[in-house]
């Protein structure tokens, strides 16, 4: 049995219990791959991530992401929630208010704002690609959006660290109030070798611009409380669309309420590319044991 410390984070929420859950493992450095995909498959979250030292990158750390089922090269929320952790206890300080996390989507900076409660961290998101545009870029996404009044952007699949479908639909309570077909969500994840779909739609007045909601079919999540790589991938496209438009410099999105969640994303846009960040919690922390080797 290997003997590890282990943090239990809510990251994008401004108090426990709003945001995305997310466990992270420390000094599991010798831990193989398979072990790392079992303990993430027996956490049952989102994505679990092991923090490593950075090897010869000139990183701050190294960091290993896992869904229940796969690894994956990059996540929003496990890199927030990960630095944040990497700050907390103490592996990390963060120079001149920033750090570089070496993972599967290569270099990425980290913002480090703030003290305290009142901290959020910032990743550049990688850059985003669309590849397909108009709700004819696919029969399967034509069917599910058929009953829906769309927004003024155009349906997109878009790539960057991950590939989303994304679509923009007429207002909040379209967002807020649609029942998907699940199963279609995840025929068409699969058929694109994408997590699933995104929509999103535009607000005014409170403490939020845009209301997203990402159902990430293809790994087989039903709903994803708050996703920092989907909203990357929306902002890069509202930058693309409508760099001169009001959400092209940045804003707020709100994400969860439909599950039980109440995540706050923040969303920056300037020359460097798109910045997702927000406020992380830390809920537990202790260790857990695990055999290394299957029995």
């Amino acid at each position: 049995m290997a003997k590890v410390r282990y943090l239990q984070l809510d990251v994008f929420a401004a108090r426990p219990g709003g945001g995305n859950p997310l466990g992270v493992v420390i000094d599991a450095d010798h831990w193989p791959t398979d072990a790392m995909q079992r303990f993430a498959a027996w956490t049952n979250l989102v994505e679990t991530t092991f923090l490593l030292p950075p090897g010869p990158s000139g990183a701050d750390y190294r960091l290993r992401i896992f869904t229940p089922t796969r690894e994956i090269a990059f996540a929003g929320h496990p890199t927030i929630g990960s630095a944040h952790a990497a700050l907390a206890t103490g592996l990390v300080r963060a120079g001149g208010g920033r750090l570089v996390q070496d993972c599967g989507a290569g270099l990425l900076p980290i913002l480090v704002e703030g003290v305290g409660e009142a901290q959020r961290l910032f990743v550049q998101a990688p850059g985003a690609q669309v590849l397909r545009q108009g709700l004819d870029g696919d029969p399967q996404l034509q069917a599910l959006l058929g009953d829906r009044r769309l927004g003024r952007l155009a349906p997109a699949f878009v790539e960057g660290g991950r590939r989303w479908w994304l679509a923009e639909l007429a207002d909040a309570q379209e967002v807020r109030g649609w029942h998907p077909n699940h199963a279609a969500i995840a025929a068409l994840a699969h058929a694109s070798d994408s997590l699933g779909l995104c929509v999103f739609a535009r607000c005014q007045g409170g403490d939020h611009d845009l209301v997203v909601r990402a159902f990430p079919a293809g790994v087989g999540i039903v709903e994803d409380p708050a996703s920092g790589a989907a909203n990357g991938l929306i902002a890069a496209y509202i930058a693309h669309c409508e760099p001169e438009g009001p959400l092209g410099r940045g804003y707020v999105v709100s994400q969860g309420r439909e599950i039980g969640h109440d995540a706050l994303i923040e969303i920056r846009i300037d020359g460097d590319g798109v910045w997702v960040g927000g406020q992380t919690q830390l809920v537990i922390e202790g260790h857990a044991e695990w055999p290394l080797a299957t029995a």
